[in-house]
């Protein structure tokens, strides 16, 4: 079964948060007191851009998976290392689909909108780590690992050992695309 590892937040704009012995989603928002919480985008590349777009990226779930991956090429990753707000465990995130929708503990429901652009601040945090987050598939393509970006549906707070459950799957499998 899959469960929530570890939750983390952070007020500021830093790139790791803070582990918490919980977080509160709230609809249509995020993760109460984060600083990526909100109705359109808060991270600052994408506010240079346009600042009225919607924000795809309230909640990041990544896979303690990776970590484990990671740990193999050097990389020792403790909760809320790489600014992710939810560790999961038996979850494959990656082959989700697009608009995915998980239950995290008793009522929250975050939609899943794409994945995680691992991004140069991974190599400031630990040298190399940007690429131990990429791979390339048979087909040459590339492949994101850093975990994936999901939307609000329903709040509620969500502590660690929480149960995970796939509450609402599309009809047809939209492939993960950074958001």
């Amino acid at each position: 079964m899959a469960r929530v590892l570890a939750v983390a937040s952070g007020s500021t704009h830093g790139f790791s948060k803070s582990v918490r012995p919980s977080i509160t989603l709230v609809e249509g928002l995020g993760v109460s007191g984060d600083a990526h919480a909100g109705v359109t985008v808060k991270h600052r590349s994408r506010v240079a851009r346009d600042p009225s777009q919607p924000n795809l990226r309230q909640v990041h779930l990544v896979h303690v998976e990776l970590f484990h991956d990671l740990a193999g090429k050097g990389h020792r990753l403790k909760p809320g290392d790489i600014g992710e707000n939810i560790l999961t465990e038996g979850l494959d995130l990656l082959g989700l689909s697009a608009a995915t929708r998980l239950r995290l503990g008793e009522t929250a429901i975050v939609e899943i909108t794409g994945l995680r652009n691992p991004c140069a601040q991974l190599d400031a945090f630990q040298p190399g780590l940007m690429a131990a987050t990429l791979d390339r598939a048979a087909d040459g393509s590339l492949v994101r690992k850093a975990g994936v970006m999901g939307i609000v549906i329903a709040g509620g707070v969500i502590h660690p050992g929480d149960d995970i459950a796939i509450e609402g799957i599309p009809r047809e499998h939209v492939r993960l695309a950074p958001v």
